[in-house]
């Protein structure tokens, strides 16, 4: 009776606990168990409150001989086990956590790469898989063998590369602090690079003027002499000298002949007093097709901090005085003038374009504020329409400064670099997302000095592309 006394005053406790932090269980009619034990609830019962299930047994409709084998069990063990908690199903276990255990250098059956298999997978099929892989992850493959380092003279890995959708443009800059030295901005992984052309002449300064089809064209300061280059596989040409000698500032486009750069690319550069000549690629020479026509006005006072804007075979050049564009036609060869009023209170202002659209990017300023804004040129009423600003937070920064602004792409993904002598940003402008994005600072390997971005383009990264 002792037994059946500790018993009773246990299963009081509990009582008197799950009415104080919990429910007491339901009655079981499971007739195929002993009637002194509460089994857990319900499936659908446990399905819908997730509950813990409780088992003991009832005392006062119990007789002695019932529950007596039940207490010299629970003695025998040393604890009366009167709770089981609900153990949810294991969950799988990430990689980490199932290495964890293992010894290095050891790998799962299932893990290992069988080379009967993977030595015949297919050629063609292989160029396809590396040809979509990042940029600069391509580039640290090329170290693995000869075979990977030579597919970028490989026709087929060409045709794939042509396959692709292009991607972000990237841009190529030149900073304050290294004239001589350019660097690539990669916005897909926001990285910096820093490219060594050899080719370029170390001892006059370098600008980045236009791009066609993975290619960027340089323009010395001087403005006497064109370079051509792929900034990925080095691929470089010196133009040879142009017929006119013109040392005044000028403006350069440049455009496809086909889809890509092995149908060839043509050079357009435009001088102020309207002298302009092209250079064919193909023909590997410069032509001076005529003259402009009599009712475009001169000097044609070119917005030089404009780049030109390529819309399939027509270049698009601002100028300032008549306000407006002028464009040509690289296939007629036929000259066009639009006169265009700009926004007021604008400054900085260039060209841009996305999907067939000219844009318009420029600093607005009114009394001590001042914000960067977007306009698209209508076709109808050839005005500017204001489409996006930067954000208001973003703008608080510029107030009361003198800011200057530089555009250094125009193609879907702009990259501005807006300075003042407090201050020093780089951003990024989808036109298609309308997002804006934060640059990092530009970096010297090896550096701590974030550098002042002086002027760059944009190109469409292509790992064939040839001069």
């Amino acid at each position: 009776m002792e037994e059946l006394a500790m018993l009773r005053q246990l299963i009081g406790q509990l009582q008197e606990l799950l009415q104080l932090y919990g429910s007491f269980p339901p009655q079981n009619n499971n007739n195929h168990l002993p009637h002194y034990l509460y089994f857990h609830y319900s499936q659908q019962e446990q399905d819908h409150h997730h509950l813990n299930r409780w088992c003991f047994p009832n005392i006062d409709d119990s007789s002695e001989n019932d529950y007596y084998p039940l207490v010299m069990a629970a003695g025998k063990s040393g604890s009366c086990k009167m709770l089981e908690t609900f153990k949810p199903p294991p969950t799988k276990k990430s990689r980490k956590e199932r290495n964890r255990g293992k010894l290095p250098g050891t790998t799962d059956a299932s893990e290992v790469m069988e080379q009967e298999i993977w030595k015949e997978f297919p050629e063609d099929l292989f160029e396809a898989v590396i040809s979509r892989l990042p940029i600069d992850t391509f580039f640290r493959f090329r170290s693995v063998c000869k075979k990977w380092n030579s597919l970028l003279n490989s026709q087929s890995f060409s045709q794939h590369c042509a396959e692709v959708p292009p991607a972000h443009p990237w841009f190529y800059t030149i900073t304050h602090e290294n004239v001589n030295s350019g660097a690539m901005y990669d916005p897909s992984l926001k990285k910096w690079h820093h490219p060594t052309i050899s080719s370029l002449p170390k001892k006059m300064i370098i600008l980045p003027v236009a791009s066609a089809g993975g290619l960027v064209c340089f323009l010395d300061i001087g403005h006497r002499n064109f370079y051509v280059c792929n900034p990925l596989n080095q691929s470089f040409k010196e133009l040879p000298s142009r017929s006119v000698k013109v040392w005044s500032r000028v403006a350069v486009g440049m455009t496809l002949n086909g889809n890509s750069t092995s149908c060839g690319y043509k050079i357009l550069w435009v001088g102020c007093d309207g002298e302009y000549e092209i250079y064919d690629s193909i023909k590997n020479s410069w032509t001076r097709p005529g003259s402009m026509p009599s009712y475009m006005r001169l000097p044609l006072s070119l917005n030089f901090r404009s780049q030109a804007v390529s819309l399939d075979d027509t270049l698009y050049f601002m100028r300032s005085d008549p306000e407006g564009i002028v464009s040509y036609d690289m296939v007629t060869g036929v000259w066009k003038q639009f006169i265009i009023p700009a926004p007021l209170h604008l400054s900085d202002h260039t060209l841009a374009e996305c999907g067939g659209r000219i844009l318009l990017v420029g600093l607005l300023t009114k009394n001590a504020a001042t914000c960067v804004c977007i306009w698209e040129l209508q076709k109808m009423t050839l005005l500017w329409k204001e489409v996006d600003r930067m954000p208001n937070i973003w703008c608080l920064d510029f107030y009361g400064k003198h800011v200057r602004m530089t555009c250094l792409g125009n193609r879907g993904l702009l990259m501005l670099s807006l300075r003042s002598r407090q201050m020093n940003r780089l951003v990024t402008y989808n036109v298609t997302s309308r997002e804006w994005q934060k640059v990092p600072g530009c970096v010297v390997p090896r550096g701590r000095k974030r550098q002042w971005i002086a002027c760059g383009t944009a190109f469409h990264p292509c790992l064939t592309a040839t001069a």
